[in-house]
């Protein structure tokens, strides 16, 4: 059966930094999400960014639609708005208590391209739901959150009460063990890790793996599941953040 997130156990997925990386790591941990250049130049100075380098990032960001820039500040732009409210989410995520139902969207429409087919997938992946089979998409209903209403021009809705027993079904949608182990690998790298640069690539890591937890039930969940320690573990860092970058502490 397809798994729905592709996760080497114990990788890590770490990224080198660049000026861009730098500055929205900042912004999409920031509330809101804007800074002045001139606390910009100061905070990304930890993480080897100069002042030239950070200018000419952001000029690209601006022209590539990444940033808006009114006077001397520079804010998130409307897509990437979108991208900090799913961070947001991986890192607090809004459940309820889960009472045994289940989240079923069956794709309903038809002659769509490949480039439409993928962009739903991505959609719904990111929405936490799994593909049992082509066009059947599942996930405990313990989220709290609707879904976008204009799915319903593509996808039908239901509530199901599926007769394979639940964890079992849960390990065949989702990859739980090969998360763990990532996470696990993540915690202890994060904890042996010093250097500012070092440490901010880390927890950039961390975020995208927190983008890929499928935020289950606890019933559902292998035991000793990491997301709990993972999710402190960064907040833990933005309060770190906040030291070694002053001038963004009000924000993060």
């Amino acid at each position: 059966m397809r798994r729905n997130v592709s996760v080497e156990p114990g990788g890590i997925d770490l990224r080198p930094l660049s000026a861009r990386s730098v500055v929205l790591s900042l912004l999409l941990g920031a509330h809101p999400p804007e800074l002045a250049v001139k606390d910009l130049v100061r905070a990304v100075e930890p993480f080897g960014v100069g002042g030239s380098t950070l200018r000419a990032a952001l000029s690209r960001m601006v022209a590539a639609g990444d940033l808006q820039r009114t006077d001397s500040v520079h804010r998130l732009s409307d897509r990437l708005l979108a991208r900090q409210r799913r961070q947001d989410d991986a890192v607090h995520p809004r459940t309820r208590a889960w009472d045994g139902d289940w989240e079923m969207v069956v794709v309903t429409a038809t002659g769509r391209g490949p480039a439409e087919r993928a962009e739903l997938r991505a959609r719904l992946t990111r929405l936490r739901l799994a593909e049992l089979r082509e066009g059947v998409w599942l996930r405990p209903a313990n989220l709290r959150r609707p879904l976008p209403g204009d799915l319903a021009s593509v996808a039908q809705h239901y509530t199901a009460r599926p007769e394979r027993p639940a964890p079992e079904l849960a390990a065949s949608l989702w990859p739980l063990d090969a998360w763990a182990a990532t996470a696990r690998a993540l915690l202890a790298h994060v904890a042996r890790t010093d250097r500012p640069a070092d440490r901010l690539t880390a927890f950039a890591a961390v975020v995208r793996h927190l983008l890929a937890d499928p935020v289950l039930p606890p019933p559902l969940l292998p035991a000793d599941w990491p997301g709990t320690d993972l999710r402190a573990a960064y907040t833990d860092y933005q309060d770190e953040l906040a030291d070694t970058v002053p001038q963004v502490a009000r924000e993060v």
